[in-house]
C-alpha cells in the first residue's frame, strides 16, 4: 500500500462531485452525497487454514492505522464510530441512508474525521464481506452525517 497514493486519492474525491445515481467509479463506488475508494485489496483465502486470513487482517488495520495517523495529523483526532448498530436498525427493516447502510454489512467499524474545509466526513474502515473473500481499505468520504 502506498500512503502517498492513498492521501492523494482522499484529497480527490474530497472536491470530486457526487454523482446523481449509485454506480461504480475508477476508484471504487459513488452515489448521491459519498464516494467509497477502495484503497488496497487483499488476495482470497478459498485454500487458506485460517492462519493467512489472521495475518492479512492484521495487516489491514495496520494499513488503517497508519493511513489514520496521517489524516489526524491533518484533521486532529479521529472518532472510532462502530458501525454495529447501524447494521443491526437494518437488518430489523429500518430504512439508513448510504453509504451507512451498506457499510455497515461489511465494516465493522470506522475511524471517522470531519473536514473542516469542505465540511465533509472522511471515514476509514477494513471491510470483509466473507471469511474466504478479501479485505478491503476503505475510504469514504460524504456529505452524509453517519448515523
Amino acid at each position: 500500500m502506498d500512503i502517498a497514493q492513498c492521501l492523494a486519492t482522499i484529497d480527490l474525491l474530497c472536491t470530486r462531485d457526487f454523482p446523481a445515481v449509485h454506480r461504480r467509479t475508477d476508484l471504487g463506488t459513488a452515489g448521491p452525497g459519498y464516494h467509497i475508494a477502495e484503497l488496497a485489496t487483499s488476495g482470497d483465502f478459498h485454500e487458506d487454514d485460517g492462519t493467512e486470513r489472521e495475518e492479512t487482517e492484521a495487516q489491514y488495520e495496520s494499513y488503517r492505522d497508519g493511513l489514520a495517523e496521517r489524516l489526524t495529523e491533518r484533521w486532529g483526532a479521529a472518532q472510532e464510530v462502530s458501525l454495529y448498530s447501524v447494521f443491526e436498525r437494518s437488518t430489523q427493516g429500518e430504512e439508513l441512508v448510504e453509504p451507512w447502510a451498506s457499510l455497515s454489512a461489511h465494516v465493522p467499524d470506522v475511524h471517522l474525521w470531519k473536514c473542516t474545509d469542505t465540511g465533509r466526513w472522511i471515514a476509514l474502515g477494513v471491510s470483509q464481506w466473507d471469511t474466504e473473500l478479501p479485505f478491503q481499505l476503505l475510504a469514504v468520504i460524504t456529505e452524509i452525517d453517519p448515523e
